[in-house]
């Protein structure tokens, strides 16, 4: 197999709004109908055209895994793909670099807005997928697809209904992360004769002893503002629970409410145990200021835990974010098919790849994330793993804001905004009628 590397490094183009995407589809917000061939199979359930060993030309893969584990874990999939699929496609592995892929998906929007989509995409599951790309027409449905795989059987009901829109499924889950982890230096914590939090009373107890100590409590790297609404909404599920979590993306929970002042407030005080440098550092950044001993902890999903093997940092601790136990807060990467993408049939081997209990096997160790599949040998993942796929078994599972599981595309951006005005101006009131608002904005609120 040929493999053509291609990491694009490109500044930040201008944000194009998710509401205009309709339009460029025309008026009426109808897409392209011409079916493609990859389409024509799932519609009638066949194999692509010709053996997999017939498969040929170029095929192009757009993420945003650039860095360490997930950069690695991309490459084990595609040195399957020569066996799995065929050796004579050239894979050309199209990235671009950013913490949470805010910038991809300023390209993509581009591209697909231009009708130059690529072959697939990585896509969150949840509202990122269905409300930007699915509603609007742009994908192809793999019913099919699912049902010669038997990957009914193999994914949770959970799951299939998140990349599903209107009974089909839309893209192909890769894997699980979790967001709500507390990381922690275990040796500073010995050092410092602490146990880590596992509630917020005892998280600004353990806060200020370390802070008295010159350790920096939580390390926060927010120059990609994922990271900050990501610490938000984990604070909301600690302080609200699960329930009450969920009702703020169906209109069942007050953003006005009581509660979620109690959240906010929370929010503010975690805020003031972190690093005065945040705003110029990435997610990885922050979490070298743990691995160095400078600061003590971070709240970050499990993606850093590749980070942390790939470093080879061995006093890495674990736990649920202040008050979560017992909750998975869960978001996943994906990959579908773009209506008019080019070489389909080599697009619709690569979706059978990655769903595939081999091509999940060899992904997900090395990503730091567990099998979107519940058939994983366990024994391919180390000790974090295995408590995370034991934890996603029995806990309860809430979707992630910051990516994109819990709410459409535009109201998490009026969210985030928010919050990039609040670590400036730290006034919860503005901050809540601004998150009360946006709520009402996206037609959940009454």
């Amino acid at each position: 197999m040929l493999r053509k590397p291609r990491i694009w490094l490109l500044a930040v183009i201008g944000v194009i709004a998710i509401g205009g995407v309709g339009v460029a589809c025309g008026e009426d917000g109808e897409g392209d109908e011409t079916p493609t061939a990859a389409a024509t199979s799932a519609a009638t359930g066949t194999a692509p055209a010709g053996t997999p060993s017939a498969l040929s030309g170029e095929l192009e893969i757009f993420s945003w895994w650039t860095t360490g584990g997930e950069a690695a874990g991309l490459e084990a999939l595609f040195d399957l793909y020569p066996d799995q699929c065929s050796p004579d496609v050239e894979i050309t592995n199209a990235t671009v670099a950013g913490g949470g892929g805010a910038q991809a998906r300023q390209v993509l929007t581009t591209r697909m807005l231009g009708n130059d989509p690529p072959g697939s995409f990585q896509v969150h599951m949840g509202k990122e997928l269905t409300d930007t790309w699915v509603t609007t027409d742009y994908m192809e449905p793999l019913d099919a697809l699912f049902a010669e795989e038997g990957w009914e059987d193999v994914f949770p009901q959970g799951v299939l209904d998140i990349v599903s829109y209107e009974g089909k499924p839309y893209s192909v889950p890769v894997n699980i992360h979790r967001a709500n982890v507390l990381w922690y230096n275990k040796k500073v914590f010995a050092d410092n004769n602490l146990e880590p939090p596992a509630t917020f009373e005892e998280f600004f107890t353990v806060a200020e002893a370390l802070k008295a100590n010159g350790i920096t409590p939580l390390a926060l790297g927010d120059v990609e503002a994922f990271a900050s609404v990501q610490l938000m909404e984990t604070t909301l599920i600690g302080v609200l629970g699960a329930d009450a979590y969920n009702g703020l993306w169906t209109g069942e929970t007050d953003w006005s409410g009581a509660e979620v002042t109690s959240a906010l407030d929370t929010f503010k005080r975690l805020l003031g145990y972190v690093n005065s440098d945040h705003s110029s550092l990435t997610w990885d950044q922050a979490n070298d200021l743990v691995i160095s001993g400078d600061a003590a902890m971070t709240v970050m999903g499990d993606w850093l835990h590749a980070d942390n093997k790939a470093k080879d940092f061995a006093d890495s601790g674990w736990m649920p974010s202040p008050g979560t136990a017992g909750i998975y807060d869960a978001l996943s990467d994906t990959f579908g098919l773009p209506k008019n993408a080019p070489n389909p049939d080599a697009v619709n081997c690569w979706l059978k790849l990655v769903g595939s209990k081999a091509g999940q096997e060899a992904f997900n160790p090395l990503k730091g994330s567990i099998c979107a599949r519940t058939d994983c040998d366990a024994a391919l993942f180390d000790e974090y793993l295995n408590s995370a796929m034991d934890d996603w078994k029995q806990d309860a599972i809430v979707p992630s804001l910051a990516h994109g599981a819990a709410a459409a595309p535009g109201w998490a951006t009026e969210i985030s905004d928010a919050v990039t005005v609040f670590l400036v101006d730290q006034n919860v009131g503005t901050l809540q009628s601004r998150l009360s608002d946006a709520c009402q904005g996206a037609d959940v609120c009454q």
